[in-house]
């Protein structure tokens, strides 16, 4: 597959994030259980926000702020993302209303002392074991499309927000298994995923951090947690990809398993929407979207970045 058709699923990966972002919104912190008793089967609107059907979150918001300043700045600018964070953080910029809603402590704490100790972009970031939340791996996916990638980039984007190793990590693989289903397009769910885990294990093969990793390395995934630490959100991800053979049923199983359900099948979404394509999103769900032309506009905008950048 050539560069330029890898490009062309922009769109794919970007709304299949924020249509499964939408989908879990209203019913972020119900458990497992109470999922299971009344499933999330469509778009439903207001909830544990009160906001409308086919409104999206923070995962989406940051994604679409690091889109606008690689396409802004024609490449990747820390401190300019960390500018459009802000922005996102204290104006609701890349809402589709005019308040911000779920921001996590570390991501919140990053821009705190970004902007109110005028720490460099690349200081900002907390590296705490209690900062493996799931706030960086939820808007790395627009890295995938860039060319050229390198994984110290991937890292230090993680690391504006999440600066602990391994939530680059995370990051890293997820930009891995993305990259793979650009390049591979015959490749089955699992090539892709465990291609990108033999990767990484190479790469960081003298890491301790990798021991976090081996259920998902293992496909060990009878049993996952909704919860919004990072391992924990790659671990459901993983597992909702390879159970399904479509996209809605993937983000669906997302957004069911419970607890950070937004997070879950944004993460998810991004990747389904690539493997399957953007065809495969219920066109329904898409509709619900408030700004959706304004998304697609945007990815419009990087694939030409991206395209001139070949």
């Amino acid at each position: 597959m050539n560069d330029i058709s890898n490009i062309m699923k922009v769109k794919d990966g970007i709304v299949g994030l924020i249509v499964g972002d939408a989908l879990g919104v209203p019913v972020e912190f119900k458990s497992g259980y109470d999922l299971s008793q009344n499933p999330i089967t469509k778009m439903e609107g207001y909830g544990t926000y009160n906001q409308p059907a086919g409104t999206w979150s923070d995962d989406s918001a940051m994604t679409l702020a690091t889109m606008h300043s690689i396409v802004q700045k024609q490449g990747i600018d820390y401190e300019d993302i960390m500018d459009k964070f802000v922005a996102w953080y204290s104006e609701a910029k890349y809402m589709q209303g005019n308040s911000t809603f779920d921001c996590g402590v570390t991501t919140s704490s990053a821009i705190s002392r970004y902007v109110g100790q005028n720490t460099p972009a690349l200081e900002s970031g907390c590296k705490g074991e209690r900062d493996n939340g799931n706030g960086s791996l939820m808007r790395v996916l627009p890295l995938a499309y860039v060319k050229d990638i390198d994984y110290e980039t991937i890292e230090n984007v993680s690391g504006l927000t999440h600066a602990h190793p391994r939530s680059k990590i995370a990051c890293v693989l997820y930009v891995e298994m993305a990259k793979s289903m650009l390049e591979n397009s015959g490749w089955t769910m699992e090539e892709h995923i465990f291609s990108a885990c033999d990767k990484i294990k190479e790469y960081y093969k003298d890491s301790p951090e990798l021991k976090h990793f081996e259920r998902i390395f293992n496909n060990d995934l009878e049993i996952v947690s909704g919860k919004g630490y990072v391992i924990s959100t790659f671990e459901v991800v993983v597992r909702c990809l390879l159970i399904t053979e479509n996209y809605a049923d993937a983000v669906l199983e997302a957004v069911n398993i419970g607890i950070d359900t937004d997070t879950n099948a944004a993460i998810c979404g991004g990747l389904a929407g690539i493997y399957y394509g953007f065809d495969s999103i219920p066109v329904d769900w898409v509709n619900e979207i408030d700004r959706i032309d304004e998304v697609l506009s945007l990815c419009e905008r990087f694939e030409a970045f991206c395209d001139e950048s070949q």
